[in-house]
């Protein structure tokens, strides 16, 4: 295999992204082969930007692409080797596990899925196919900044982790964007809100640099900015297995926002602005200061860096040049699909807390999660097509 014959299942906002990237030669070692869409209007757009992608880029080798009305189609056509995953949250662990039982490598858009009794059924489909490469698109582990805080906090030169902390509200969405769509901000649609849509990535990197807290408490409030059922606002603490404590706080009402996250360790504090990465380094560590110190008021000396990075930001490009490079050569993933299930745990939690109004201690009840996520679904404003939710890769779930 020279290059990976890819698909595309969905041509909405992110799909049309993947397709304009592979159309336009920025991903080398893939071509557009096939795209699945139950919108014939999504197909028609996809054979247009073909034509366009040829007029503009005539260097560039492009190939006839064969649409499809269904994923089953595209899966059972012979026409890719891989697909990237692209449709509602709902649908994204049972297109997977179909590509993988078609043979098919998969690259699943975030998040994971919306519960994670229906994630691990993705992972345990993975598990039978090691042949076939499992990726998730966590795009923002490319990012230079959450690249270095990932290997400052791997490398163990500040110590232990006392307290992290990270304020993302620079989420902000309008009434109108909640508007443009049924499926928006509903519990059988998108089943969250800011946690499930705009916060995977941050949850996920939040976990890759500092690891799973034990212990999730949370204040949610649903609605609160917006004419919406879901959440919008969210205050997070939890507790990690070495005494660490930590907060993750969110929302899509605040503008224009903020994004900083600190991990305060005993070593000294790493900070970010979503740009840059500056280290607070103690000499001596905190806990060694404590004990030899004999001075009231008295605290270690600190130096301040703005650490270098490589500038390096390759985002979904990046992710799924990755992706080639891992099955056709064996090199490492951006993020395994496995990984997935991490962050979607810590929104779970945190959905959890809030409806039985108590810490949830990780590993979480996932089988009350997932019932009570369906009772929301059944009254749940988005009525149309609501049967769909219920459907699982075992079933149909009765409630």
């Amino acid at each position: 295999m020279k290059k990976v014959r890819l698909g595309v299942l969905g041509v909405g906002n992110m799909g049309t992204g993947h397709i304009d990237h592979v159309l336009t030669g920025k991903n080398p070692e893939i071509v557009l082969t096939a795209v699945a869409d139950t919108d014939p209007t999504r197909l028609e757009w996809t054979k247009n930007q073909l034509a366009k992608r040829r007029a503009d880029f005539p260097d560039l080798e492009l190939p006839d692409i064969a649409l499809f009305s269904s994923a089953e189609e595209m899966f059972a056509s012979g026409l890719i080797d891989a697909v990237e995953i692209a449709v509602p949250h709902y649908d994204h662990p049972r297109y997977a596990i179909l590509a993988m039982q078609a043979g098919i490598h998969v690259m699943c858009e975030k998040p994971a899925g919306v519960y994670t009794l229906q994630v691990r059924e993705m992972m345990a489909e993975a598990d039978k196919h090691p042949d076939l490469v499992f990726g998730m698109m966590f795009n923002q582990r490319t990012n230079h900044v959450y690249r270095k805080m990932k290997e400052i906090m791997a490398s163990g030169e500040l110590g232990a982790i006392r307290r992290t902390s990270w304020i993302i509200t620079n989420w902000y969405r309008p009434q109108a964007y909640y508007d443009s769509g049924a499926w928006r901000a509903t519990w059988s649609g998108e089943g969250g809100g800011v946690l499930l849509n705009q916060c995977p990535h941050n949850l996920d990197l939040w976990q890759w640099i500092c690891g799973m807290p034990k212990l999730v408490d949370v204040k949610m409030h649903f609605g609160k900015w917006h004419d919406i059922e879901v959440e919008d606002d969210v205050t997070a603490y939890v507790e990690y297995e070495n005494g660490a404590t930590g907060t993750f706080i969110t929302t899509t009402g605040d503008a224009p926002g903020t994004n900083r996250f600190e991990i305060v360790c005993d070593g000294g504090t790493l900070i970010s602005d979503g740009g840059s990465v500056q280290l607070l380094k103690l000499d001596p560590p905190e806990s060694v200061f404590t004990k030899e110190n004999k001075t009231p008021f008295a605290a270690p000396h600190c130096t301040r860096v703005s650490l270098e990075t490589d500038g390096k930001n390759e985002q979904h490009v990046g992710v799924m040049n990755a992706f080639a490079a891992a099955i056709l050569r064996g090199e490492p993933l951006v993020a395994d699909g496995r990984e997935g299930v991490n962050g979607l745990t810590l929104s779970n939690a945190m959905h959890l807390s809030a409806w039985t109004g108590k810490p949830v201690e990780l590993p979480l009840d996932e089988v009350l999660f997932r019932d009570l996520l369906m009772e929301h679904v059944k009254h749940s404003r988005r009525k149309e097509g609501i049967e769909s939710v219920f459907a699982s890769t075992e079933g149909t779930y009765n409630s």
